[in-house]
């Protein structure tokens, strides 16, 4: 079927190879493609990822894993969260503030976050250092074989992940500690 120009709703279409996935955009003037999403929490001074989740996409399911994230991770002092300006919504800075987390999101023009975050020296280190979560995205992608994903469904893509994440980590970590040479890591 052809439908070019017209409007793509999850309600009039159904995926062909994968029932649960939905349809989502990655941009404004961009394409709707059937896809999951994935979150990625990351640990900012060494790359180690925290905890990865795939949901079925939506609007607002970024936002609301993230936050899902946040409280299973232990905490011995005040956690921050770096995100992109998508995070940057009263919802998503209310729910990290009642869970005693720092929200460091990328602000829009008129912004949730308080000057008082933005002011400290660590916002601007929160803002540079979590591009470094695309890295882990990349690597999933090209290393880890996420282009086109081969599993049908959330159960069996969050599964994939997991896994990936992991030989990730273990990647991450030797890279670390100076112990595989690059050839290795370049996949």
């Amino acid at each position: 079927m052809d439908f070019h120009g017209e409007e793509r709703l999850n309600a009039m279409h159904d995926s062909t190879t994968d029932p649960e996935a939905l349809l989502a955009r990655k941009g404004n003037g961009k394409e709707a493609k059937f896809s999951f999403l994935g979150n990625v929490l990351m640990e900012n001074k060494t790359g180690l990822v925290m905890d990865v989740t795939v949901t079925q996409a939506s609007g607002t399911v970024e936002r609301e894993t993230a936050l899902r994230q946040l409280e299973n991770q232990p905490a011995m002092r005040r956690l921050t969260v770096a995100g992109d300006k998508g995070y940057d919504t009263q919802a998503f800075v209310e729910g990290c503030q009642a869970r005693n987390v720092t929200p460091q999101v990328a602000q829009r023009q008129v912004s949730n976050s308080d000057g008082r975050t933005t002011s400290h020296s660590g916002y601007a280190l929160g803002q540079r250092l979590r591009k470094r979560v695309e890295e882990t995205f990349g690597w999933m992608k090209t290393v880890g074989g996420g282009r086109k994903l081969r599993y049908r469904g959330v159960r069996k893509n969050q599964l994939w992940a997991e896994m990936t994440v992991a030989a990730y980590n273990l990647v991450r970590q030797s890279r670390l500690v100076g112990m595989v040479p690059e050839a290795f890591l370049a996949g």
